[in-house]
């Protein structure tokens, strides 16, 4: 049972890198630091944006426009350090 919750927790805290990549290469998009016509740089910008957005979709239909600025990834972060806290605080030390 426990390698079970170390592996959801990986499986969260690579989430949240990749959360965190995605955010960084939208910036990098949007402010032509890289070459979208770039076949490797469309690759890795595709698979981040299919990885991201089937869980930022969902809060982005609740958040009010704020005028260009996407504060989802922020608000996705915030829900996935949660769910981990209460994995490690409240269901690993059930299991221990």
């Amino acid at each position: 049972m426990l390698a079970l919750i170390q592996t959801i927790v990986l499986a969260l805290d690579l989430y949240w890198w990749i959360i965190i990549a995605s955010a960084i290469f939208s910036w990098l998009y949007a402010f032509n630091v890289v070459n979208p016509r770039n076949q490797f740089v469309g690759t890795i910008g595709n698979m981040l944006f299919r990885l991201t957005e089937p869980a930022l979709r969902p809060i982005r239909r609740f958040m009010p426009d704020l005028g260009g600025i996407d504060i989802s990834p922020i608000i996705l972060l915030l829900a996935l350090f949660f769910i981990r806290q209460f994995i490690l605080t409240t269901i690993a030390p059930l299991v221990i």
